[in-house]
């Protein structure tokens, strides 16, 4: 089973465009959007993020990642954008081993976007040292931002919309789509008891994003190997534990502040795709 695990997560990462809400037996998750202030500007809000001593995944370094990929209006600077992804995925690692076992796929992503901009870098400024730092290309030029490397690759005719490619567009959209199932995740885990006062495993929970986020894009047998995954999530308390929290009530105000931010980064992000007819690339 483990050997069929390890096969099946190299098709981890999405490849088709998700259908609606409540489709095709999909589950709809309420949204948990806080109303109040900005959750990246208020300092109210963000005194709440405590630093977890001891733990690789660090809530605080992800709201600063992904306050400062929105630095620019209507834009997202992709060197603090695959910065939080690297948060993200020590998040995904500390779930245990059934999780990273697809993390390493996500890991590939954020590669494949970090030495595209190094090769576009080195041929817009020379060959450049092996020291070079990976974000380099990141900071300047073409792959600075989301916007500036659509209509880099646009110009350079290396986005495929009839098959699959190797293009930085492409290889976004899946982390794109991967950050909408951790989204909804979360704000599952951010929602109160039901009306018996019984609260949704972990387990149960990452089955209700996958369905929505995930599943759509992956073949039957992938999907049934996913069930694995679920039940080998560990209990409620250990999530709340990877934010510094330790009851329900606590955790609540947190996560929703990691929610709106990742949501404000999602929705910046799906628009940008959608203005380039990108959200269905192959």
């Amino acid at each position: 089973m483990l050997a069929l695990l390890l096969f099946y997560s190299s098709f981890w990462l999405p490849q088709g465009e998700g259908r609606d809400c409540g489709s095709a037996g999909q589950p709809c998750l309420k949204s948990v959007r806080q109303k109040a202030a900005h959750p990246l500007v208020a300092a109210e809000a963000l005194s709440l993020i405590k630093e977890c001593p001891g733990q690789s995944f660090q809530a605080k370094l992800l709201l600063r990642y992904l306050k400062l990929s929105l630095s620019d209006a209507d834009d997202v600077l992709l060197e603090p954008y695959l910065q939080s992804w690297d948060q993200l995925l020590k998040f995904m690692k500390s779930l245990g081993t059934m999780v990273s076992l697809f993390s390493g796929k996500v890991t590939e992503k954020v590669v494949v976007i970090q030495e595209l901009s190094l090769k576009h870098s080195a041929k817009d400024h020379g060959k450049r040292s092996p020291q070079t730092p990976a974000s380099f290309g990141l900071k300047t030029g073409a792959y600075r931002s989301l916007r500036s490397m659509v209509e880099a690759e646009l110009k350079e005719g290396v986005v495929d919309f009839s098959r699959r490619s190797d293009s930085g567009c492409r290889t976004l959209l899946r982390l794109h789509r991967s950050l909408l199932w951790l989204k909804l995740m979360l704000e599952g885990l951010a929602e109160g008891p039901d009306a018996d006062g019984q609260f949704k495993t972990p387990g149960e929970l990452c089955r209700d994003a996958y369905i929505v986020a995930l599943a759509p894009h992956h073949p039957w047998v992938l999907r049934q190997a996913a069930e694995f995954v679920f039940l080998a999530l560990p209990e409620r308390q250990y999530f709340l534990q990877l934010v510094c929290v330790r009851t329900q009530q606590e955790a609540m105000p947190v996560l929703q502040i990691i929610i709106n931010a990742l949501e404000l980064v999602h929705t910046r992000t799906q628009r940008i795709l959608a203005q380039h007819d990108m959200l269905e690339l192959p």
